[in-house]
């Protein structure tokens, strides 16, 4: 009889390293369950920062370049005033001239005569 003990004892120290060893495997299981998890949140969160990162950068070069549309319209606005200022000095110029051509041929025509007489 004591040999039927030992091996029912020797059976139940079999089956209960067998069933320990199944929670184990199962836990490891559970514990590479949790780790692929995280890695996969990781990798969620990575690329939530990047879209922020993305967005902020965006909204930078939305800023220079609104920027340099702003500055690009002043040097245009700024150019068009002395255009107008050159073509007012310039229509100024021109009627100089005009003057001057017509004073001189008054002064042709003045001679014409007097050399007719």
């Amino acid at each position: 009889m004591g040999d039927t003990s030992q091996s029912r004892y020797s059976i139940v120290e079999r089956l209960t390293a067998k069933k320990l060893e199944i929670m184990t495997n199962k836990s490891d299981l559970a514990d590479e369950i949790k780790d692929r998890e995280f890695e996969v949140q990781s990798v969620m969160d990575e690329l939530a920062n990047w879209k922020k990162d993305i967005n902020h950068q965006k909204e930078r070069t939305e800023r220079e370049f609104d920027l340099r549309i702003l500055a690009t319209q002043k040097k245009l606005e700024n150019a068009k005033e002395r255009l107008k200022e050159k073509e007012k000095v310039f229509d100024e110029q021109m009627n100089a001239v005009e003057e001057a051509l017509k004073s001189i041929e008054s002064i042709s025509k003045s001679a014409a005569i007097q050399e007719k007489q």
